[in-house]
């Protein structure tokens, strides 16, 4: 290995190279989903240097005490087979020792997540296209306002650790990202955030106690698309997810797997339509 590498958290600009580098590895990010997770850990984002050069990264953001997530991680293509991958890899994990971790890995590198430590919980199926038909509901969404506690209670529910400074900065209303909610008798039953992508748009996270709280959530945020490709992260535990998924005429375009090393959370699939994000976590 090179002794000039270095891995070291990153700096202003760097986190927008390294979603130009996703983009070019075919993810689909949404165009501004980082700085939610910036703001709920700037501590959790690195990136691995030669010199002053960024040639690799990787995300672990951390929620409250037991927790984190992982992502971006990538070496660029020009660097790789170097061990530089294994190197910010043992610093990322560092960075979040003592907690489970998950991650969402695509087929190709699962067996060495599972070398790692990471064992599989479920699938997530990546359902895409543009919407044939908005779905009918007997119930109407609205746009999130500005009292979450509501909202961050009912997230917590769902996500396996409470995240109020990521739910706060997720929900807020920014230039193609819009945030509904549904209730049923005063109780939230649901609620979910649609923004632009490289590539269309993408609804995440889509949590709702029903199908039909998760079609009234789609009818109003797939109006935002305006006619572009919509996807929609869909765990394949979730029948009804992929029933809804199929119905608007969406078709699968890849599949990963929801991995934690440590102690899995207990999550009610039942619940979750759409995951939050596959690329950052």
């Amino acid at each position: 290995m090179n002794s000039e590498f270095t891995v070291r958290p990153m700096r202003p600009g760097e986190l927008e190279l390294v979603l130009e580098w996703a983009r070019q590895e075919g993810w689909n990010p949404g165009l501004d989903d980082s700085v939610a997770f910036h703001d709920a850990d700037p501590s959790g984002f690195f990136v691995g240097v030669i010199g002053e050069v960024p040639v690799a990264s990787i995300s672990v953001v951390k929620y409250g005490e037991d927790f984190a997530f992982l992502g971006l991680f990538i070496v660029h293509p020009d660097f790789r087979g170097r061990g530089y991958g294994k190197a910010i890899w043992n610093a990322g994990m560092m960075s979040a020792e003592g907690r489970s971790i998950g991650l969402d890995g695509v087929p190709a590198q699962q067996d060495n997540y599972r070398k790692a430590g990471f064992e599989e919980a479920y699938r997530t199926v990546r359902y895409g296209g543009v919407i044939s038909a908005l779905p009918e509901s007997t119930l109407v969404a609205h746009a999130v306002s500005d009292r979450l506690d509501g909202l961050l209670r009912y997230d917590a529910m769902i996500f396996p650790a409470p995240r109020p400074t990521f739910v706060a900065s997720w929900c807020a209303t920014r230039k193609d990202r819009h945030s509904a909610v549904v209730r049923k008798r005063g109780k939230i039953r649901g609620y979910g955030t649609i923004r632009r992508c490289y590539e269309g748009y993408k609804i995440g996270p889509l949590f709702a106690g029903d199908r039909d709280s998760a079609a009234a959530l789609i009818s109003v945020l797939a109006q935002h698309a305006k006619g572009a490709k919509v996807f929609i992260d869909v765990p394949t535990n979730n029948g009804e997810a992929i029933e809804l998924a199929e119905s608007l005429g969406l078709a699968p375009v890849f599949e990963t797997a929801r991995m934690y090393r440590g102690t899995a959370p207990v999550v009610p699939l039942r619940s979750i339509f759409g995951v939050t994000t596959l690329e950052l976590g």
